[in-house]
């Protein structure tokens, strides 16, 4: 029998996270499911690779790995990345749930942990996540994945490094020091971006225009999370601005994105993602950009885990990755 998302997930909380945190500054759930390891069984647990170094020495450089318990492969991979405004979350937080729904669709789904901005500046955080992507091709035959049939799919700040590493996969700018694997190339086929930051410097006037006042209050504030992430205010980082943004390194060249927000976003304005949309159209083409706006959504939950969105995130990603 094929195991839920839910239950892939509970197998590596409860081996590594249990009673971790709920907290999220993102307000996407980040918490330890409640569920238990005893829906699977010994086969899922073969399939299944914790705790996996990707390349640097630092303890959040690991992935988690679950492969698919029925094909033969070689599987197209998801790379999972978890939210938590770059300051926290796990690659085991609940945010991940929907993703790894892709084990029971066919798709080895790497969780990916990063460096957060307490550990490390921008752009440690990107630099890891391509970093992943490396070891994923380079080991792909061991792990029996398919190196040219690779997806980001991220929430949130997830989602921001999902759409980073779409656009920037055929330039070095962003790879700082880790470089592990670097013979193999960090481009991906396909993105599927979750209400992610994009031009930060733009999200307080966006947020003023709509009438939505911001959760976590003004983005140009030293403290706030896209502050610590570039090392203070943004402001004053203009330059590590445009250099965090996905939109500095579209290329007719970039891979097909999905890009879905809520209307009523109060954590990351809309806008954020109907300008990015409009800017990788204009490169790629309507064939290779989905663009969806649920209307009065916010930051994560329904309507984006419902099985009718997820179903139709997952017949995007087989258009291009099966």
């Amino acid at each position: 029998m094929k195991k839920s998302a839910v239950a892939v997930l509970s197998f590596s909380l409860a081996a590594l996270l249990a009673g971790c945190s709920p907290d999220s500054v993102d307000d996407v759930a980040v918490e330890a499911s409640e569920t238990s390891n005893e829906a699977l069984d010994a086969s899922f647990v073969e399939n299944t690779h914790l705790d996996v170094a990707y390349g640097g020495p630092w303890e959040t450089q690991k992935l988690d790995l679950y492969l698919p318990n029925e094909g033969e492969g070689p599987f197209p991979v998801i790379v999972a990345i978890h939210g938590g405004g770059f300051m926290q979350g796990d690659k085991t937080g609940k945010d991940i749930e929907p993703m790894l729904e892709g084990v029971n669709r066919g798709y080895a789904v790497a969780a990916v942990n990063y460096r957060l901005s307490g550990e490390s500046l921008f752009p440690a955080a990107i630099s890891d996540v391509k970093a992943a992507i490396r070891y994923l091709k380079a080991n792909a035959e061991e792990y029996n994945l398919d190196p040219e049939k690779i997806a980001a799919w991220g929430s949130s700040a997830g989602g921001h490094l999902a759409a980073l590493a779409g656009t920037s996969g055929e330039d070095d700018a962003l790879e700082s020091k880790n470089m592990a694997n670097a013979s193999y190339s960090s481009d991906v086929q396909a993105v599927v971006d979750w209400y992610g930051q994009i031009d930060f410097l733009k999200m307080d006037e966006q947020f003023e225009e709509s009438g939505i006042a911001p959760k976590i209050g003004e983005r140009k504030d030293a403290e706030s999370p896209e502050s610590k992430f570039l090392g203070g205010s943004i402001a004053e980082k203009v330059d590590a601005v445009e250099k965090a943004n996905p939109e500095t390194y579209i290329t007719k060249n970039d891979p097909a994105f999905l890009i879905q927000h809520g209307s009523a976003d109060p954590n990351v304005p809309a806008q954020q993602s109907i300008d990015f949309a409009e800017e990788l159209t204009k490169t790629l083409g309507e064939d290779k950009v989905e663009f969806n706006l649920f209307e009065d959504a916010v930051h994560g939950g329904e309507p984006f885990n419902a099985k009718e969105n997820l179903d139709d995130v997952f017949t995007f990603l087989d258009r291009f990755l099966k």
